[in-house]
């Protein structure tokens, strides 16, 4: 057995404690997140390493951001470590009577390493972790978007509560509106020539003159017969108008980041065999690389489905026994993203083919038919599987290959 190097991980410090192979502390200690205590540790486990011949085995507890500093440099040095997931820690940690503190943590994460045997961290290529930064940001763009939605339709009752009547409230016409015309009396300022040339000049995307005459007379109308709650002059007005513009340099934000994850992934294998899925598009595939990860530290497909928390969860004691439901501790935002990709091939249906679908009408219509959230999770768990196997093997999907799979 090797040396244990235990790390309990708080913000910007950690404490250590190292025991040797006949399970003896040897140090104990404190390990400010700086670089010259990571030097220090760097020198203390080389002498380890020198005298047993061997590097020690080194595990701590993840701790979100804060444990980032120290696995940043155990990958800088090159060292095998062990990231304990905090819920498998406590379990294996767990007594009668213990005591909580940072030190008593430390050790304990120490004295299970003899008797656990822990697999090794699979340290992922830097290509997956800019793909999970980028799809992070994607969706906290997206959470923001939602706000600003919800904020703006509520004063848009207030001002002008026919325009979401008249155009599609997520189009870029829609927000270009909002800007220039929150309030009616502020359309009818102006004349249908005026209005139209206002609209074809500050809207971002391509409108034909023909169409913003059209939406002139539309908008004219809706004002004249609008009995608004607040005045022109109302400083809700240039709220409304805040919140269209930030929403507009947001959807543009979006965009940009999709095409930066689709540049970075146009080479990767696992990129082209998402996109070869029907109904999977750039930013969904993106987006599943960026919280999958790499696929390659899954042995099977079962361990992906509890990465993602589909796997089945059974609670039974006595006569007493629950309907199996699915675990829902891995992944939320994958199975978020997992669950409205079915629904868009399900929506496609008719465009493309899919045994995905397939699959879904199966559950469907059989004797016995499936909950709709039911058939999603059943479709979730095949593509879980077919994706496993055709990133694996770097095989494209085809539809016909995918049938005879679909029977068995």
């Amino acid at each position: 057995m090797k040396h244990v190097v235990a790390l309990d991980v708080s913000k910007g410090k950690s404490t250590i404690a190292i025991y040797n192979p006949y399970r003896q502390c040897e140090f104990e200690g404190e390990l400010n997140h700086t670089r010259m205590d990571f030097e220090q540790l760097h020198k203390r486990m080389k002498e380890i390493a020198e005298r047993d011949g061997q590097a020690p085995e080194i595990v701590f507890e993840a701790t979100d951001v804060y444990s980032k500093p120290l696995e940043t440099f155990l990958i800088d040095y090159g060292y095998t470590y062990c990231r304990m997931n905090p819920l498998e820690a406590n379990l294996q940690m767990a007594s009668m009577r213990r005591n909580k503190t940072d030190s008593s943590d430390a050790h304990e994460l120490a004295k299970t390493h003899f008797k656990m045997e822990r697999e090794p961290t699979y340290v992922q290529d830097d290509y997956y972790e800019q793909m999970r930064g980028l799809t992070r940001y994607y969706d906290e763009i997206d959470e923001e978007i939602t706000r600003l939605k919800s904020r703006m339709h509520a004063l848009l009752h207030l001002s002008f509560p026919e325009l979401e009547a008249l155009i599609t409230p997520s189009s870029a016409l829609f927000l270009n509106i909002v800007q220039l015309y929150p309030h009616p009396a502020l359309l009818l300022a102006h004349s249908k020539t005026v209005i139209k040339n206002r609209l074809k000049a500050n809207t971002r995307k391509n409108l034909s003159f023909a169409r913003a005459k059209a939406k002139a007379e539309c908008l004219l109308e809706a004002a004249q017969n609008s009995y608004p709650a607040i005045k022109a002059t109302d400083i809700r007005c240039d709220q409304i108008r805040d919140y269209a513009a930030r929403i507009m340099d947001l959807v543009e934000k979006k965009e940009t980041l999709v095409k930066q994850m689709v540049e970075m992934s146009q080479e990767r294998k696992e990129y082209q065999v998402l996109r070869s899925i029907p109904g999977v598009g750039d930013t969904t595939a993106c987006r599943l690389i960026g919280e999958l990860g790499d696929i390659r530290r899954f042995q099977n497909a079962k361990q992906l489905n509890a990465y993602v928390g589909i796997d089945i969860m059974r609670y039974q004691s006595g006569n007493t026994q629950y309907r199996d439901r699915i675990n829902k501790r891995g992944n939320k935002k994958l199975r978020k993203i997992l669950f409205f990709m079915i629904c868009t091939m399900i929506t496609l249906r008719k465009k493309t083919n899919n045994h995905l679908v397939d699959y879904y009408d199966k559950l469907k219509t059989q004797p016995q038919r499936k909950p709709h959230k039911v058939a999603i999770v059943a479709c979730i768990n095949k593509f879980l599987k077919m994706t496993f196997q055709l990133m694996t093997q770097g095989i494209l999907y085809d539809y016909e290959s995918a049938l005879p799979a679909q029977k068995s």
